[in-house]
């Protein structure tokens, strides 16, 4: 069996020796309904509510993850995209099974989290669930740049979703620093990963919009693949993959930092003497 990755590979800001992880892609195994672009970074339900489960192509690194954004929704359905990971090998099945929840579930090796408009918090050890569930304040993406979830560190500025500038912009999208989406908005970017334990297990996070969830599954096998699993359910027609980086931000993304931190609000960069795509890049990416 193959030896498992040190688990601080793709956590370590400073690990610039250490090898980027490749491209995210979904596997060429998938749903009944879905269809994935030449790329294989966008997946899209074509019919019906069902059959949209989707795999990644190559099982995670601890520490890396699976992000998508949510690019279609479709009004009539009722439920939302679906989270998770599986040890099962998507070449395998015999046939991709209609739901993630319960059917993929069901065959074992597989854990999903159903993700909501609202109350995706998982409760702490020791913790009321109420506590959980209570709505909180996203934090400031320029004074916490860093996702730090258990042994990892992570650049928190491609994990956040952001709603495309409009007239009030400048009222809900204060200086990058709110995070208005609900996670079951167009443009919300929800991603899944596993992190290692001492004991040789793993428990399983859910990343909403730059926040931790909390772990939403544990006693995951580490010492075996694991794939992610992405239902394209009911609501949710269309998801994209967004690719991280991780170690230190590109000059890109430090460059766009210095451009949000100079500007009131999101409307405010239209008049600065740049270049539109660069213009686009600050305001949307």
């Amino acid at each position: 069996m193959a030896a498992v990755p040190n688990p601080v590979e793709l956590g370590a800001p400073w690990g610039l020796a250490l090898p980027e992880p490749p491209p995210t892609r979904f596997h060429r195994v998938h749903g009944a309904n879905i269809r994935v672009d030449p790329s294989g970074t966008r997946a899209t339900r074509v019919e019906s509510f069902a059959h949209g489960v989707c795999f990644s192509q190559e099982p995670l690194a601890p520490g890396q993850i699976f992000l998508v954004e949510i690019e279609e929704k479709e009004l009539g359905w009722c439920g939302h995209l679906r989270l998770g990971l599986t040890a099962l090998d998507p070449a395998s099945l015999a046939a991709v099974p209609e739901f993630s929840l319960p059917d993929l579930v069901n065959l074992g090796h597989t854990w999903v989290f159903a993700i909501t408009r609202h109350h995706n918090r998982v409760p702490r050890d020791g913790h009321p669930e109420a506590e959980a569930a209570a709505p909180s304040r996203p934090p400031a993406l320029l004074v916490e740049p860093y996702l730090c979830i258990e042994q990892f560190r992570i650049a928190r500025d491609r994990l956040v979703g952001r709603s495309r500038p409009g007239l009030y912009s400048h009222l809900l999208d204060q200086l990058y620093e709110l995070n208005v989406l609900p996670p079951t908005a167009r443009r919300s970017r929800l991603g899944v990963l596993f992190c290692p334990r001492p004991d040789g297990t793993a428990d399983m996070h859910i990343v909403i919009n730059g926040e931790d969830m909390g772990p939403s599954a544990r006693g995951l096998p580490v010492a075996q693949p694991l794939y992610a699993v992405v239902d394209v359910f009911a609501s949710t027609k269309s998801v994209r993959l967004v690719q991280l980086e991780y170690g230190l931000p590109s000059l890109q993304t430090l460059c766009r930092l210095v451009i949000q931190r100079s500007v009131v609000h999101r409307l405010a960069i239209d008049g600065l003497h740049l270049p539109k795509g660069l213009k686009d890049f600050c305001k949307y990416e």
